[in-house]
């Protein structure tokens, strides 16, 4: 069966048709939804990969059809990121064998509104738009309700962020949640390198060195970041002003580097 034949069966399904006696009117779908979709899809970076609704809506075994596909869909793809964000906060109890974790077992203020959302790829992702502009900030920000995500948009931070709002993609210039939280790195794959975003959303939160070096020294010097970094205020109101801390580390080693230049 050709991909398109696949995807127009897809849809019909999803408008009410039976497929193991379960009608799909059941999942809320309507043909006015299965149409809005399909455009979101024709215009993603799924869609000029040649990613269609079978790619993601049948079984790689057997290709039966999927309603809602988990996680595991998307890990046939993105290997490198489902491995990474089932090794954060927001993943590990589905590496676990457990249920999903939700806004309403954290320990931070989450919005009322957010508390129920199972926590997995499309809680970030739109997955027929792709657009990850969304998850970098929106979606962060449609569950955490303390201090330090609020303050977000008060930063130089959510400034440069804004300037890519209207793209699918952010830039390279701007710095969202996910900027800092999600740390990208290069990987060489044949003969062009491939940035890959690690999705382990609690991999750069302690130590807290690990994010000044991992996130903090690609734009800032070593002793601007630590001076931030470890300044709990200044952390809480999300970097919106250059740090006031000094830390003494960094005098001391002034002073050292000083006395072996002025040496005999």
């Amino acid at each position: 069966m050709t991909p398109r034949v696949w995807n127009r069966l897809i849809a019909l399904l999803l408008c009410g048709f039976l497929w193991g006696g379960v009608p799909q009117t059941a999942l809320g779908i309507d043909a006015a939804q299965v149409d809005h979709v399909t455009q979101q899809w024709k215009e993603s970076a799924h869609a000029l990969n040649q990613v269609n609704c079978s790619s993601c809506h049948q079984t790689q075994t057997d290709h039966s059809f999927v309603a809602q596909p988990g996680y595991e869909s998307c890990q046939s793809c993105h290997e490198q990121a489902v491995d990474t964000f089932l090794l954060g906060k927001h993943g590990i109890r589905l590496l676990e064998g457990q249920r999903p974790l939700t806004p309403a077992m954290a320990r931070l203020p989450m919005k009322s509104v957010a508390l129920d959302t199972p926590m997995n790829c499309n809680s970030c992702h739109d997955v027929h738009s792709v657009q990850t502009t969304v998850a970098a900030v929106d979606s962060c920000l449609s569950c955490h309700d303390d201090r330090h995500s609020l303050n977000y948009q008060n930063s130089k931070h959510a400034e440069l962020f804004a300037q890519d709002r209207l793209r699918s993609r952010p830039t390279q210039a701007s710095v969202s949640c996910a900027t800092c939280h999600l740390p990208r790195h290069e990987q060489q794959q044949g003969t062009a390198p491939v940035t890959l975003v690690n999705h382990n959303n609690t991999y750069t939160l302690l130590p807290r060195d690990r994010m000044v070096k991992e996130v903090c020294m690609n734009c800032h010097g070593v002793e601007y970041s630590y001076n931030s970094i470890f300044d709990d205020a200044l952390v809480e109101a999300n970097f919106d002003q250059p740090p006031t801390a000094s830390m003494p580390t960094f005098e001391l080693v002034r002073k050292l580097e000083q006395r072996r230049t002025q040496s005999p």
